[in-house]
């Protein structure tokens, strides 16, 4: 008896952690999972089985291998089809968008919502938080909690938005509460019955969580992220799997780099900032093009780089002097940070695959690292990565403890 319970407490205990690896990916088989946990057989099946029973992962016992192939075929683990999810909700400059985002950074559902963010908060999280009741009722999908991404730096432990630049809001406005309060009013509830709880992170942090989880940044040890979205230019570091976030979550700061200084002056005060010479605006500015009311300011500098980049002076000229602006912020952040792999976002990634040989080139010259033999630059590779890091925050008290966030005994 006592062995028995010794068994089923040590697969307990090993229910997070195979979760964690099943939903990034890491343990496509029962085989892998016995090898990566560090268990006998006997425990990884236990443990696939519970995981299995919770609604989580689905085990297929169908061959794997070859016909042919020598030894017996593992099992294969993916995630449940018709598992729970988490509501992801992101506000941005030109609107928003809510989401159902599974194990594994699976969109179920999104529904984007264009709207003049308004200086009180509360108008644009209700919003988004209806959204994403909407999609809950027409899917019938179960719900593990919501991550909210904004356009600001989030101080910690608070969850107060400090410094939402793009955006009307006041400094310090309460996202967290805000959204919170917003999910119970709408009656998102959890298998307890209890208002599930809200996360609220900077969204291009959450980008670089999802990206080294489930996209370019996997396997990275230190991942340096750059992404400017519809305003603005956001940095993110993960170091060993896990968010840099600073003493009170304010960490990486990058758009407020100088990198011309002389240039315009920057909303933080100082001039020629990596945040205003590198976004979608600075972008259709440089080429010389009136931004218009249509569609939102990345939309419009995405389609004008691809349909333009080849045939207008003035467009391969803007798209030079970003490229520039950009190597130089990023050669600065490599000398003091020495990541393994930039991956860069939003308009950065077309910016990069217009001209990778330029921004490559300009982050070498100016960076002791980069010189000594380069580091990798890559696009990221998620749609709506600041979503699926948004759903992150919501899976990862799932990922800890499944029984305990789960509600089970």
């Amino acid at each position: 008896m006592t062995q028995t319970r010794t068994r089923l407490e040590r697969g307990r205990s090993a229910l997070g952690p195979a979760l964690a690896l099943v939903h990034t990916g890491r343990a496509p088989t029962r085989a892998v999972l016995t090898a990566e946990l560090g268990v006998t057989r006997a425990t990884a099946g236990a443990v696939a089985a519970e995981l299995e029973a919770l609604g989580l992962i689905q085990v297929d016992s169908r061959p794997l291998g070859a016909a042919g192939a020598q030894g017996r075929p593992s099992h294969r683990l993916s995630i449940a089809p018709h598992g729970p999810v988490a509501l992801a909700a992101q506000v941005h400059a030109d609107g928003f968008r809510a989401a159902l985002v599974g194990l594994g950074g699976q969109t179920v559902a999104t529904a984007p919502g264009c709207m003049t963010v308004p200086a009180d908060p509360a108008h644009v999280i209700d919003a988004v938080v209806e959204a994403g009741a909407r999609l809950l009722r027409e899917t019938g999908r179960r719900c593990v909690g919501a991550g909210l991404a904004v356009p600001s730096a989030v101080a910690e432990p608070e969850g107060t938005a400090l410094n939402p630049l793009h955006v009307a809001w006041p400094a310090g406005a309460p996202v967290r509460e805000l959204f919170n309060r917003s999910l119970a009013a709408a009656g998102i509830r959890g298998d307890d019955g209890e208002p599930v709880t809200g996360f609220a992170g900077n969204d291009v942090n959450l980008a670089a969580l999802a990206e080294h989880r489930h996209g370019a940044g996997g396997g990275a040890q230190h991942l340096l992220c750059v992404a400017t979205g519809h305003r603005g230019v956001g940095g993110a570091l993960v170091l060993d799997g896990r968010l840099h976030t600073g003493s009170a979550g304010l960490a990486l700061e990058v758009g407020h780099l100088t990198v011309n200084p002389e240039g315009p002056p920057c909303h933080c005060g100082s001039r020629g900032c990596l945040d205003i010479e590198a976004d979608p605006l600075a972008f259709l500015t440089a080429a010389g093009r009136e931004p218009g009311p249509e569609v939102s300011l990345l939309q419009q500098a995405r389609d004008l780089l691809r349909e333009e980049y080849a045939t207008a002076p003035s467009v391969r000229a803007a798209t030079e002097q970003l490229i520039d602006r950009l190597g130089l912020g990023l050669a600065g952040l490599v000398n003091i940070l020495n990541p393994d792999r930039i991956i860069l976002g939003g308009l950065h990634r077309e910016l990069l695959e217009a001209d990778p040989e330029r921004l490559r080139a300009v982050v070498a010259e100016r960076s002791l690292w980069g010189r000594s033999g380069g580091v990798p630059i890559l696009p990221c590779t998620l749609d709506h990565n600041s979503l699926v890091g948004a759903a992150e925050l919501a899976w990862q008290p799932v990922l800890d403890d499944p029984l305990a966030a789960l509600g089970v005994g």
